[in-house]
């Protein structure tokens, strides 16, 4: 597997699972006391979705192999994934405290993409990706800090 096929597949899983915990955060957050915040959280989601399937997309004209879901067994513990519980309370408190975990974690998995040995194509979209997953976790941080 080259690197390009690893970090792809990697970041893919991390996008999915971003994907999946906004997805839930929005619903807890519209069914909470925070509806306001439900369409914000769910256009993240949304925004994950359109940034794996363009890394999809870029793996396959490559000619690399993208698993639809993870096969790494440690996979429930990384990430989003690993703060699902976090989100099965009712307070926005504790849905933006476990968002902000989730995307702590993203970006550290663009941070290490990035000091891999990519290719140039690859290393513009994570690249311009990282910033907007960056941009998205300060968001989020701010929210939870307001609470």
């Amino acid at each position: 597997m080259s690197t390009d096929e690893k970090t792809t597949s990697d970041l893919i899983e991390t996008l999915k699972n971003g994907e999946e915990g906004f997805r839930k955060a929005a619903e807890k957050l519209a069914d909470g006391q925070r509806a306001d915040l439900s369409n914000e959280f769910m256009s993240f989601s949304q925004q994950r979705s359109r940034f794996s399937a363009e890394l999809a997309e870029m793996a396959k004209s490559y000619g690399d192999h993208v698993p639809e879901r993870s096969t790494v067994p440690g996979a429930m513990h990384r990430g989003w994934m690993a703060v699902k519980d976090a989100l099965t309370g009712d307070s926005p408190e504790a849905v933006l405290k476990a968002a902000v975990t989730g995307e702590d974690h993203a970006v550290m998995e663009f941070e290490d993409a990035m000091k891999a040995d990519i290719s140039d194509g690859l290393r513009a979209v994570v690249s311009r990706q990282l910033a907007d997953v960056t941009s998205t976790r300060d968001r989020v941080k701010m929210l939870a800090d307001q609470q």
